[in-house]
């Protein structure tokens, strides 16, 4: 939704910009410097996460504040003349890993376990497809009531369209590099499970949170 959208760009609010030490101009001062000597892209964009397995919370109007934060400093320091917007992106394919205890009938929920949200009936009733698209529209008017600018998008929605495929094909070509990074920075128990692919299986449709035995870039399979 597009909240208010209109800053100040008043000669005394600029030069005050210009010199604040304030953390949301130190961090888009970070951006502006990122793209110093060349062209911005035509959209800088700035995203925050949402995780629908609960309802949001004071921590999810705090992420979406502080990055609202830091797009309104940039847009200041660059005087408002490179376009921005701010992506709510829901992690709505993640498995449900435990049952929220403010759900009803939490034990018609447990045959779901580790399916994707988006697979999770919806135990609140309503109109809503499941669990994860009635909690991504209670995000949705949680932070209109707030008039915060943004646009949504839904994970569930961008794989089933493809908008992923690049990227998956990409890190699948660099399979071995990526866990050479990953696999220092965990536990010696994670490090057993660790994949940056989590397939969802095609018998019991739960996220499957296991190591991949081979993975074929030129195929696209895992």
């Amino acid at each position: 939704m597009a909240g208010s959208n209109i800053i100040d760009l008043n000669p005394e609010v600029l030069a005050a910009a210009d010199e604040s030490k304030a953390w949301p101009f130190e961090e888009a001062r970070k951006i502006v410097e990122r793209y110093k000597g060349t062209d911005f892209p035509e959209t800088v964009l700035f995203e925050t996460g949402y995780g629908p397995s609960g309802l949001p919370h004071i921590g999810t109007f705090g992420e979406v504040a502080r990055t609202s934060m830091v797009r309104h400093a940039f847009r200041v320091l660059t005087r408002d003349t490179v376009k921005t917007k701010i992506l709510c992106f829901s992690d709505d394919m993640d498995g449900m890993r435990k049952i929220p205890d403010s759900v009803p009938d939490r034990a018609a929920l447990e045959p779901h376990l580790h399916k994707p949200l988006s697979s999770v009936p919806n135990p609140f009733g309503g109109d809503y497809a499941s669990f994860a698209d009635h909690n991504n529209a209670m995000l949705c008017r949680f932070l209109d009531t707030f008039g915060f600018d943004y646009e949504f998008a839904s994970a569930t929605e961008y794989y089933k369209a493809g908008r992923f495929d690049d990227v998956l094909l990409r890190a699948a070509e660099r399979f071995d590099k990526i866990m050479d990074v990953m696999l220092p920075t965990l536990g010696e128990e994670r490090q057993a499970t660790y994949s940056p692919f989590l397939p969802i299986s095609p018998k019991s449709g739960r996220v499957l949170y296991v190591p991949m035995k081979h993975v074929d870039a030129k195929a696209g399979t895992i």
